[in-house]
């Protein structure tokens, strides 16, 4: 499927679902999040590369507890939905394919390390979720990246990647993004409950600048739960909010998005930037699957996820990874 196919299927899901929208109950619980994504979850071969690790802890406030200033702004932007506030800190690291050569090949990712504070608005409804993200921080070595990569490889037993004395040099960065994702109940199959979750998102900084679009079909039990799974940006992701609406509500999912890439600061360079780069491919598609579990106010839930080439050169077929996640709801 490319990127057009994908946008044009979106788009039809996305309006055929338009509708006057109800507003949920309010919810009192704030969430807590953890979530790990890693290369090592894989069945590609070297998995040690590309994207290799990412890290996310975040809270998620009770809805209506959000400041006035802000609540102004989600009624201006969306519908009148339940709103929340949310912080979350990223770590996320990348290396090139070869982790031995200590002067990396120049047609090969540079090494990066990115660590992001966010703080997102969120406005539900019955069948839509609106985020508004604003993400500040650094691209270098006060990533803290290598030193948590030679730390764990210290722990088991393997060697350190070579090459990190020439990563990407301390860049401070900013990105504005902002995603809906619109719930479109498909029916019920051998007693199941189905659905399709359509996504749209568009980030601009110094960052990343692109544009996401995405469909995942879901088969479970209280689908109307959440929004799909968390990932770590820029992945197709759902968010931490969720409000089990039984007891057990679980489901399997598959998903297939793409994005449209104008700058990526993490495989180019920028006038404040210098140092290695790459070519970047403009058009990144990502086909996922997993599942989620909700139980006795947590949730559990895992996607693995296969990505194209995000840069000309890259080598290895389609990158892959796992990305796991717990919340719990006080």
């Amino acid at each position: 499927m490319n990127f057009r196919t994908l946008t044009t299927l979106t788009a039809t899901l996305v309006l055929s679902g338009i509708a006057a929208q109800a507003q949920p109950a309010a919810d009192t619980a704030s969430i807590w999040t953890l979530q790990g994504e890693n290369a090592s979850i894989s069945a590609g071969h070297p998995t040690d590369r590309f994207y290799v690790n990412g890290l996310r802890l975040g809270w998620t406030s009770p809805t209506n507890k959000v400041p006035d200033f802000l609540a102004d702004l989600g009624r201006a932007l969306w519908d009148n939905g339940q709103q929340r506030v949310a912080f979350d800190l990223t770590q996320q690291m990348y290396t090139p394919a070869d982790t031995n050569a200590r002067i990396p090949s120049p047609y090969d990712r540079p090494y990066a390390g990115l660590l992001l504070g966010n703080m997102s608005l969120l406005s539900d409804t019955e069948d839509t979720r609106s985020v508004l993200t604003l993400s500040l921080g650094l691209v270098g070595p006060g990533s803290g990246a290598q030193q948590l990569q030679n730390a764990w490889h210290n722990l088991i037993g393997q060697a350190h990647n070579q090459g990190w004395g020439s990563q990407i040099p301390n860049t401070p960065v900013i990105e504005l993004l902002h995603e809906r994702t619109w719930r479109l109940p498909l029916g019920t199959l051998a007693g199941f409950e189905t659905d399709a979750l359509t996504s749209l998102a568009v980030g601009v900084g110094d960052l990343r600048d692109y544009i996401q679009t995405g469909v995942t079909f879901r088969l479970g039990e209280g689908l109307n739960s959440d929004f799909g799974v968390p990932r770590v940006h820029p992945g197709l992701s759902g968010g931490d909010a969720f409000v089990p609406t039984r007891p057990l509500a679980w489901y399997v999912f598959a998903g297939v998005d793409g994005q449209a890439v104008g700058y990526d600061l993490l495989l180019q360079t920028n006038p404040f930037r210098s140092g290695r780069h790459v070519s970047p491919v403009w058009d990144v598609g990502e086909v996922q699957g997993g599942f989620a579990v909700m139980a006795h106010g947590m949730r559990l839930t895992f996607a693995y996820v296969m990505q194209t080439q995000e840069f000309n050169g890259q080598t290895g077929g389609l990158h892959q990874f796992g990305s796991a996640s717990l919340s719990v709801r006080f």
